[in-house]
């Protein structure tokens, strides 16, 4: 089956690093829908980054846009980025059940790499690599108890992950040559 045979969406969550926004552009290519991050959604609905609005509104602020603009894309047959915390918000956790959710697995030492030293995440300033072994150790029961599928990137191209993530649903590519081969994972 195609991705036009799934009528809900598909959401792609996992740590920072784990390749929400680089395999959810090509997952979406790949099937013929379209990729919504809903962190980039917030940010052009604020006209500020993420970042700043942790900063000025506070962290609660940013989670009740993150929470309503997650409902609002849930609805719709798209490819669904969530932020990385989403998961942890208990409204957020109850509205991806019964969803198709996908679990972009990856390891710290991997995830750190990809992510470097990104002052665009307000959670992994300072020791990036140490703060995603927090961020990890708190995340990934909650990963796994929303998780409908789960799929590995360490050590794989983006292009393996869509791959993996294809097979895992069932679905095959709507166009011709595949997933694409020009993205890096980030």
């Amino acid at each position: 089956m195609n991705g036009s045979g799934m009528t809900g969406p598909i959401v792609l969550i996992g740590a920072p690093g784990a390749g929400k926004s680089t395999v959810g552009e090509a997952l979406a290519a790949a099937i013929g829908r379209e990729f919504v991050d809903v962190d980039r959604v917030i940010e052009a609905r604020a006209g500020r980054s993420i970042r700043e609005i942790f900063v000025v509104d506070g962290e609660p602020a940013f989670r009740e846009q993150e929470f309503v603009t997650t409902l609002e894309f849930l609805g719709r047959p798209v490819v669904l980025g969530l932020g990385g915390g989403a998961p942890m918000s208990e409204p957020i956790r109850e509205a991806l059940a019964g969803h198709t959710v996908v679990w972009l697995e990856v390891s710290a030492k991997h995830a750190a790499h990809r992510v470097g030293l990104d002052v665009a995440r307000p959670l992994l300033l300072g020791n990036v690599h140490g703060q995603l072994r927090k961020l990890l150790a708190e995340r990934l029961p909650v990963y796994e108890s929303v998780a409908t599928h789960r799929v590995s990137t360490d050590d794989a191209t983006p292009d393996q992950v869509v791959a993996a993530v294809l097979a895992a649903l069932g679905l095959t590519p709507s166009r011709e040559d595949g997933p694409a081969d020009e993205h890096e994972q980030r």
